[in-house]
């Protein structure tokens, strides 16, 4: 919540100050001015591309401005007139939803203001995209359950939320494993909606109806992750049913240490974070850039969990 609150104090001295850009850096030259649009402040994941852009921007002398999204779309969009008004360098969108997020790229399209999508993808097309392939991460994540499962049993899959392009992927990656492997057999699926108290709850739903014939769970997150663990171990069952999750989180990390959560996938927030800086101020010095980076997956279990932790 400290960091929420930073971020919620950085905002509010933009919004003083204003984007001047009349500003020098320190080698003299005008600063340039970034504005970042992030979907939610309160997921600990989007925290940390925030802090891994903070610190890109310090390293190359770039004023960040930074709002929270709190998971609304219009709000999203607002927030991107707000950045055109103040006359940013560029944006940055981690996008909420990939319908109704897409219009704040196309106001800064229409603005001539780079933007770069960040983690999450939109239907309309952003200047550039930096992030991961969420297919691949549900790919590997379900590929290690099968392989723990001998290639039989019964998954329950805890989606985050409906129409998000990450929930989408994840979804298509796990179930085109599922249909490769005839053994498997995708009990149930619903939304924890990213959220680990929700996902608490859905378990133990899932434990109520399904009990014993519960043989593992692909959460699309690790909060929600870390959710079913708590709700399996309440039960007395964590023992008896393999929970996957993704992103790597400190906690996730920390679960898999201990035995608790069986794998997680992990995504780079920090490279994420600052490839999109690096990405931005090429675009705005017209200078080459990637208009696709993507960060590749791993997989991380007790065997190699030490080198996450470091």
């Amino acid at each position: 919540m400290k960091r929420v609150s930073y971020y919620a104090c950085v905002l509010l001295a933009g919004l003083m100050a204003g984007c001047n850009q009349s500003e020098k850096s320190g080698s003299g030259e005008k600063q340039l001015v970034i504005g970042a649009t992030m979907l939610s402040m309160q997921n600990e994941f989007v925290v940390n591309v925030a802090d891994a852009m903070e610190a890109k921007a310090k390293d190359l002398d770039v004023k960040l401005i930074v709002v929270d999204a709190e998971r609304s779309a219009l709000k999203q969009v607002e927030q991107v007139e707000s950045f055109i008004a103040q006359g940013v360098d560029a944006i940055f969108l981690t996008p909420w939803e990939v319908e109704a997020s897409s219009p704040a790229v196309k106001l800064a399209q229409n603005a001539k203001i780079p933007i770069i999508n960040v983690n999450s993808e939109t239907t309309a097309a952003p200047t550039a995209f930096v992030g991961s392939d969420d297919e691949e991460s549900a790919r590997i994540a379900m590929k290690y359950i099968a392989e723990k499962l001998g290639g039989k049993g019964n998954v329950l899959m805890m989606h985050g939320f409906m129409g998000q392009a990450a929930q989408i992927k994840r979804d298509k990656g796990a179930k085109e494993i599922l249909k490769a492997t005839p053994g498997l057999t995708l009990l149930a699926e619903q939304s924890g909606e990213w959220d680990r108290a929700k996902a608490m709850s859905l378990t133990e739903n899932w434990i109520q109806s399904y009990g014993s014939k519960i043989n593992a769970i692909f959460a699309q997150n690790d909060e929600m992750g870390m959710g079913a663990v708590k709700a399996l171990e309440a039960a007395g069952l964590k023992n008896k049913i393999l929970v996957v999750s993704v992103d790597a989180i400190p906690d996730a990390l920390q679960a898999v240490k201990k035995g608790s959560l069986d794998a997680t996938v992990f995504q780079d927030a920090k490279q994420q974070g600052g490839e999109a800086i690096a990405t931005a101020v090429k675009a705005i010095k017209a200078e080459k850039f990637e208009t696709k980076v993507m960060i590749p997956f791993k997989l991380v279990t007790k065997d190699n969990v030490m080198e996450f932790l470091k």
